[in-house]
């Protein structure tokens, strides 16, 4: 018998990541045809392309036509990015300038995907028409990203989104899911962030934004530009880490909140809250509470659910 292919179709960069994954099943599951695609881990469920051949962009494009593509690939971990600065920026912009003319070449609709790094920190909460300045090379190379795109592609949203936790295949997957060992070990003490103000923010949340922008964009050409989308319970990663211990019942008397400004590593904006009424006044958005979506994300990651399933069953 005939099968339904939606009519609607979308293409999904990064399809194989933490957001990624959350993007695919959101159009999946509202009706759209969606191809994701992937590179070390695409097979066998996404097609596998490396996104800086341009050649292979080219033909996944041109075979699949689609209305809108959702570009999540990216190296988001700032870390990485100061260690390995030529191949972040070619991942994070020339690819990115690249799938933006591709896709303007077929008429499609891409949302780039970008982060609260654009910004400095130091005077949130940050509308789209503040002025970026990013501190780290991360930010820095996602910045020349959205420019990149939307130079090669005026039809184009940039969607700038904070730190994401969702359903995790590795606990390191998430900066807010990697803390799940230090609070559930809790016979060591484990120092905690309690500088930088952070906004956990859903991958399930952000999917659905980009769905709902995506079918607004259909019926509403002037629907382009740049848009925020953030959680709004403000954290430290100390006050994270207590929720989840509180999510799970869990202690968090071995957790130690450090309030100095970190020494290590990429320099990190101390609050890049994102505004996002803009998205807001479109009628677009969705929000999951921090303690229910964590719970629902690191439940499989519960070391003594066997030994409590023994003691209660």
């Amino acid at each position: 018998e005939d099968v339904d292919i939606p009519s609607r179709r979308v293409l999904i960069t990064g399809a194989t990541g933490l957001l990624g994954r959350a993007v695919f099943k959101e159009f999946n599951e509202n009706n759209w045809n969606a191809v994701g695609c992937g590179y070390r881990r695409a097979q066998p469920r996404f097609e596998q392309i490396n996104l800086l051949n341009s050649i292979a962009v080219h033909d996944i494009i041109h075979d699949f036509q689609p209305h809108v593509i959702v570009h999540c690939a990216a190296e988001r971990r700032p870390d990485i990015v100061e260690s390995q600065p030529d191949a972040a920026s070619q991942l994070n912009v020339a690819a990115s300038a690249n799938l933006a003319k591709e896709a303007a070449g077929v008429g499609a609709f891409l949302i780039y995907i970008s982060t609260d790094y654009v910004f400095d920190g130091t005077s949130p909460p940050y509308k789209e028409t503040d002025v970026p300045n990013p501190l780290n090379l991360y930010g820095k190379t996602k910045l020349e990203g959205e420019k990149a795109v939307q130079e090669n592609n005026e039809e184009t949203a940039v969607l700038r989104i904070p730190v994401l936790y969702g359903e995790v295949e590795r606990l390191e997957e998430s900066a807010v899911t990697v803390m799940f060992d230090k609070v559930q070990f809790s016979n060591k003490s484990a120092n905690m962030d309690h500088w930088q103000q952070r906004f956990p923010t859903n991958v399930k949340d952000v999917a659905a934004v980009c769905r709902q922008l995506a079918e607004k964009r259909m019926l509403d050409p002037s629907i382009k530009g740049t848009f925020h989308w953030s959680g709004n319970e403000q954290m430290t990663k100390y006050e994270m880490a207590c929720a989840i211990a509180d999510a799970f019942n869990l202690p968090s008397s071995h957790l130690r909140p450090i309030t100095d400004s970190p020494v290590v590593g990429a320099l990190r904006p101390k609050n890049a809250q994102l505004d996002c009424s803009k998205l807001e006044m479109l009628g677009i958005g969705q929000r999951t509470p921090f303690r229910a979506g964590i719970r629902e994300s690191l439940w499989p990651f519960l070391v003594d659910k066997r030994w409590r399933q023994t003691v209660f069953h």
